[in-house]
């Protein structure tokens, strides 16, 4: 007779795979495809024998992390849609998108590349992913935040190439502007200065409805310090001069 599996046996094994999971999700990132699943057990600091009894194949491992990864992908968009304007959550979920997939191109490479890929469970996340970044594309789309010409292979394609400059940047704070900029690109004509901005962009300057109070000519607004009087020195040492001769 087969013993019955207790409650605390399940939790154990819950918590081992979700160990395996983690220790393998670092190891493809960081190794790629290749990486021993001794090198994985050692890592989540479980025996090799459990590593097999969860997944008994690389590829049923590897399709397992991409699973977890797409899944917390949709889990995030959704979210995002669900307390977010729409232009906020669709670039908001792209930001999720490239930073959570940065490192991951040997993951990439490998669903890319295999004929036999995706298999069914990966094929159903792969699925919701889309669906979740079509309808937040869309929802900004009508919103008139984001260009109608784009597409989901489009926004695909432009977040892997993000993901990648990230990847290469050893700066994370420059890599993180340069991918801002980039995904700017999607975003309705003439709405990027007005709508959106960085801490780290030089001071905008441009014309005001005021003019110098000394010549009349037009001023400019910077970003810092105090509003412009004058347009120069020149004109800025004229009413100084005026004003002590007074």
């Amino acid at each position: 007779m087969t013993a019955a599996i207790s409650g605390g046996d399940r939790a154990d094994a819950r918590r081992n795979r979700a160990r395996v999971l983690s220790a393998a999700r670092q190891a493809f990132a960081e190794q790629g495809a290749d990486v021993p699943l001794g090198v994985i057990a050692r890592r989540a600091g479980v025996s090799a024998g459990t590593v097999y009894r969860h997944f008994p194949g690389k590829e049923i491992l590897l399709e397992a992390v991409f699973v977890l990864h797409l899944d917390e992908l949709v889990a995030s968009g959704e979210q995002r849609a669900a307390r977010s304007a729409p232009t906020e959550a669709f670039f908001g979920f792209l930001l999720d998108v490239v930073e959570k997939s940065q490192g991951g191109g040997h993951l990439c490479d490998v669903v890319t590349d295999d004929a036999g890929w995706p298999r069914p469970v990966l094929r159903a996340s792969v699925l919701r992913f889309r669906q979740v970044l079509t309808a937040l594309l869309h929802a900004a789309q009508r919103a008139g935040g984001v260009r109608a010409d784009i597409g989901p292979d489009d926004v695909v394609s432009l977040t892997v190439g993000c993901a990648s400059m990230l990847t290469a940047r050893r700066d994370r704070a420059a890599g993180l502007r340069l991918v801002r900029l980039t995904l700017d690109g999607l975003r309705t004509p003439g709405s990027v200065t007005e709508q959106q901005s960085f801490r780290d962009s030089p001071g905008v300057r441009r014309e005001t409805g005021a003019g110098c109070a000394e010549c009349g000519a037009a001023l400019t607004v910077r970003a810092t310090g105090r509003p412009m009087r004058y347009c120069g020195a020149t004109c800025r040492q004229r009413a100084r001069r005026r004003r002590l001769a007074g």
